[in-house]
């Protein structure tokens, strides 16, 4: 009998190029052909997709399935960053004042020593009022313009974040000829002046993804809005982090400039469809959008070597003993930056029904229900830290210690090897929430971690 099923495709060889360059738009489209029984991997483009189902075989009757797709972007070997247009954006609001600030002048300045004369750079700082320093070539004499522009910079007023946004944008968007514009928030506070409401900022971050920015958000500190913040980061398919010591700048600046650099897709998007007898329970962790049976989860952009997993449960009616329940077709779209063109791949992914309550349980994925326990936990650990931010500490502490169950679960299929840091972790967390004094600190580093176990390691600092 056929375990998960998945119709996959390859479509020619994959020329790994040193520059990403824009050619003219042209579209590829997989032909599925069958691929082995279990999990398998569709590569039509620089971005591999593979699919698996924490229960390969189901019972009679309704039962949750949990979908893991992996999809990760292809390593350039060799390869030459592309030039990138950056905007960096500072809040240099009171606040920040002393040695936040310090190290967030300093990680600038590492930025600017690893620029190429091929790259762009735009400076914004902003407080009550902006800043800004127009974006310059990164030349040996400019650089030392840039360098004189972050000396100067000095804490002042408020935290219109808003105003900084918008300056950094319009500062990126009169650059022509670049494939790769990149825009760095950096900030400690709470919006307090300008735009201040949530959805208003969260449509400046759509505005400027739609002008093809990407963008990233690094909060510092315990008092920032890090909700707000990763919305930053997931509508502008850019990457998160969260820094309890502004020290750690220069090696996230590092590496977002490196990622920016490497850019191997974007326009990201993963399609679940679903067949009559399948419904939806919960995409865990990601946007996702749902119109009758199509699901479509909206994924960051892809550098070279980055991987993205998405676990998905899927409620389904089992039929008779012996049928075959087709649980979702797959389709992930995006635009390919080493073919120059739109690319789109297909899969399937199937389940056996079963009668035989054994059958079901000796033929659990281990891979993927260590991935779904993680990924529940990770629910549970972003609904804790929120629990705590509310002085719920009785409710914060139980959504914890039920995550022993799920990998206690998880355990008993693949082995306590396998979930032996996530029980370590978890624990860690439980003693960090059980600290008044560290709460606010406690519930950021929580959420960052659910934003990991969900599957956005590449994209979380």
């Amino acid at each position: 009998m056929n375990r998960t099923t998945i119709f996959l495709a390859a479509a020619g060889v994959l020329a790994l190029i040193a520059v990403i360059v824009g050619l003219p738009r042209t579209h590829f489209v997989s032909t599925p052909v069958m691929g082995n029984p279990g999990s398998s991997v569709a590569s039509d483009g620089s971005l591999s997709m593979s699919a698996r189902l924490s229960h390969p075989y189901v019972g009679v009757g309704q039962s949750d399935e949990f979908v893991t797709v992996e999809i990760s972007g292809v390593t350039l070997k060799d390869s030459v960053r592309a030039p990138v247009n950056l905007a960096l954006v500072i809040d240099r609001s009171g606040s920040m004042s002393g040695y936040k600030l310090d190290q967030a002048k300093s990680a600038a300045r590492q930025l600017v020593s690893q620029l190429n004369a091929q790259d762009r750079l735009a400076i914004v700082h902003f407080g009550s009022d902006v800043k800004s320093m127009d974006g310059l070539m990164a030349t040996e004499d400019n650089k030392r313009r840039m360098l004189q522009f972050i000396d100067g910079i000095w804490d002042d007023g408020g935290t219109n974040i808003g105003s900084g946004l918008t300056t950094g944008r319009d500062l990126l968007m009169v650059a022509n000829g670049f494939k790769v514009n990149r825009l760095i928030l950096i900030s400690d506070g709470q919006p307090t002046e300008g735009v201040t409401d949530s959805e208003s900022l969260k449509s400046v971050a759509r505005g400027i993804r739609g002008n093809g920015i990407s963008m990233s958000s690094i909060g510092v500190g315990s008092d920032f809005n890090e909700d707000l913040m990763q919305a930053f980061a997931e509508l502008g398919a850019g990457s998160y982090g969260y820094l309890a010591d502004a020290s750690q700048l220069s090696t996230v600046f590092s590496r977002d400039l490196a990622q920016a650099g490497t850019q191997v897709a974007r326009n990201v998007t993963l399609t679940f469809q679903l067949p009559n007898g399948v419904r939806l329970g919960e995409v865990l962790g990601y946007p996702a959008s749902q119109v009758g049976s199509t699901v479509r989860v909206t994924l960051p952009d892809f550098s070279s070597g980055q991987l993205e997993r998405i676990v998905a449960r899927v409620v389904l009616n089992g039929g008779r003993s012996g049928d075959s329940i087709d649980v979702s077709q797959l389709k992930l779209d995006y635009t390919d930056l080493l073919k120059n063109g739109f690319v789109e791949s297909t899969a399937s992914v199937s389940a056996m029904v079963t009668d035989k309550a054994q059958v079901v349980l000796d033929n659990r994925d281990k891979d993927a229900i260590v991935f779904a326990a993680r990924a529940r936990s990770a629910l549970n650990t972003e609904n804790a830290a929120k629990a705590l931010e509310n002085g719920d500490e009785a409710q914060a502490n139980k959504l914890l210690n039920d995550n022993a169950f799920f990998f206690e679960e998880a355990a008993q299929v693949a082995g306590q090897q396998a979930v032996q840091q996530d029980v370590v972790d978890n624990d860690q967390m439980k003693r960090e929430f059980a600290r008044p004094a560290d709460a606010p600190a406690a519930a950021k580093a929580a959420k960052r971690k659910a934003r990991i176990d969900y599957g956005l390691s590449a994209h979380t600092y």
